[in-house]
Parts: structure tokens; sequence; C-alpha cells
């Protein structure tokens, strides 16, 4: 499986519009985005064995990435 970067209007395309709304609106969501990006672009460069590092490290980084993409799916949904 190619290995690929995760971007969230790329896992919820219908919101698209929202996201860049809520991106240029709400400071919350726009700084919520900026950490998702970095680790998303983190776990890429692990993963692309660009940046060796261990399993454990790994998993915690895309454990962090999943609880900001559920928190930014809570903004996104108005929840």
């Amino acid at each position: 499986m190619p290995l690929t970067h995760h971007p969230l209007v790329k896992q919820f395309p219908e919101y698209k519009e929202k996201i860049h709304e809520l991106k240029t609106t709400n400071s919350h969501f726009a700084n919520l985005m900026k950490k998702y990006e970095e680790l998303d672009k983190h776990v890429f460069r692990i993963e692309s064995d660009e940046e060796p590092t261990g399993d454990e490290y790994l998993r915690g980084l895309k454990k962090q990435r999943l609880q900001i993409t559920d928190e930014l799916f809570s903004l996104i949904k108005g929840v």
C-alpha cells in the first residue's frame, strides 16, 4: 500500500467548504489544523523511512493525530 498524507479535506471531502471557512474564521480550529498537519507530515516522514524511530512512538503520534481529527470533526459538525 503506497504511503500518503491524510489531509483533512481528503478524509472529509463533503466538508471542504466548511473546513476552509473554519480555518479562516476560527482560531482554535486553525491551530488544531496546524497541529494536525504537522503530525501528519511527521507520521509520513517516519512511515517513509525518512525519519527512523520506534513503533511505539509512531503509534503515539497516530493516536494524537486521531484525537485531533476527532476534535476537528466535532467542530466541523458543530457539536
